[in-house]
């Protein structure tokens, strides 16, 4: 469900017009409906009310100061992978007490910076990390608070380039091996073995590899209390897929979701951590953009958009789908041609769809990618020296840009030329 809808023949946000947000601010831009954030958060939170829990929105999908501070006053943890994401949080007005770090490359500077300002706990992902974790909090006298991401080895049938829980991948400590790395947890000084961790994986339309992984954290943890381990916390991970294409099945829902955790790991007795980011920003935004040409070529039409690759780096990234829309609403039974959908970076990549059937859209006219509020504005880029582009959340009927355009003199102040050139 999302709060973009047609009204009167015009794309809506809510209740606010497509058309007057691109005419106040320009196109490209990102626009966020607060109500589809709100209401897709609160859908987790009705999965697990059958327990203590927390929901930590992934950040990585999602940066944007404006969307952090709506859902962490909605009483959302944050799960961060890098100290920049932590210091979002915070700016965001999240408290260290709800913010969870993840990832497999936590500088020493890192793991300092998250203990002075409070965290959650980290999730520990190999020997080093949890060693490095153990000398820095025993040096600053204080005790850090870890669960270790294990690696289940379980196929999430994914994309490849989003699965993180099989053997080959780069994440976390080998289950089988699992038992030993938490002897060595429990014997090192200022650590505070709290739970276990475990994610497999993004935009997984199939709920049976989480059905998978969490029987093994659920073994696991059984194994790990024997061994004399107060496993109090487990943090499951997030990647429940969202429907980028809309005549696909859907993806099971959160209740769903939330139901296969009872059914593993409920009798435990653990608080549950899990770290949604798609499910929650993905169709809670849309990237709009105006036509620059319509190109006839051999054999083939291309529409040129403002937008590019720089804007949206998934279709070139990962092939990814997303249905592209006009913002004045088509007429009904209108004749479509296929197209191909591309941008004006320099580069044959720079292309949203190929042979999309659209209906008649000319130079002027604007279109809106759907499902586009994750991984799309925190993966852009200057590529080509093109500024980023604006961010607008819409809330009711009132909008607010929550990132401007940057002027090419504010791109350009970030360089500096050396004296002697």
């Amino acid at each position: 469900m999302d709060h973009f809808t047609y009204s009167n023949g015009i794309l809506h946000a809510e209740d606010v017009s497509i058309t007057d947000i691109a005419t106040t601010v320009g196109t490209p831009f990102y626009a966020y409906s607060a109500a589809t954030l709100t209401r897709h958060f609160q859908l987790f939170q009705e999965a697990l009310a059958w327990t203590d829990h927390l929901v930590c929105f992934a950040i990585k999908s999602n940066s944007n100061l404006a969307v952090l501070k709506l859902l962490g006053d909605l009483g959302a943890g944050m799960d961060v992978v890098s100290i920049g994401e932590y210091h979002r949080a915070k700016a965001a007005g999240v408290p260290g007490e709800r913010i969870v770090f993840s990832g497999v490359g936590k500088t020493r500077e890192e793991i300092a910076l998250a203990l002075q300002g409070g965290i959650r706990q980290f999730n520990v992902e190999s020997e080093p990390e949890l060693e490095a974790i153990s000398q820095i909090a025993s040096g600053m006298g204080v005790t850090a608070p870890i669960a270790l991401r294990v690696n289940p080895d379980v196929d999430a049938k994914t994309h490849e380039k989003i699965a993180t829980g099989k053997s080959e991948n780069k994440f976390g400590i080998p289950i089988a091996k699992a038992r030993t790395v938490y002897a060595l947890a429990a014997r090192l000084p200022g650590i505070d073995v709290v739970g276990i961790d475990v994610h497999i994986g993004s935009q997984l339309t199939d709920l049976e590899p989480f059905e998978l992984a969490f029987t093994k954290v659920a073994d696991l943890t059984r194994a790990l209390r024997e061994d004399g381990h107060n496993i109090r916390r487990l943090d499951l991970g997030g990647g429940l897929g969202i429907p980028y294409e809309r005549s696909n099945d859907a993806p099971p829902l959160p209740i769903e979701y939330g139901q296969v955790i009872q059914r593993t790991v409920g009798d435990l007795g653990c608080e549950i951590e899990i770290e949604p980011g798609r499910l929650i920003s993905g169709n809670a935004g849309v990237l709009v953009s105006s036509v620059i040409y319509l190109k006839q070529g051999d054999g083939r039409n291309f529409l040129i958009l403002d937008a590019a690759m720089n804007d949206l780096v998934r279709p070139s990234m990962y092939g990814a789908y997303h249905d592209i829309i006009p913002v004045v609403q088509a007429e009904a039974g209108v004749e479509q041609s296929a197209m191909d959908i591309v941008g004006p970076v320099c580069e044959t990549g720079d292309t949203f769809a190929k042979g999309r059937n659209m209906p008649p859209v000319g130079p002027g006219d604007l279109v809106a990618f759907r499902s586009a509020g994750a991984y799309g504005a925190v993966m852009a880029s200057e590529y080509n020296s093109r500024p980023l582009i604006p961010e607008v959340l819409v809330q009711g009927d009132h909008f607010a840009v929550i990132r401007q355009r940057p002027s090419f003199e504010e791109m350009l102040s970030r360089d500096s030329i050396p004296e002697w050139l």
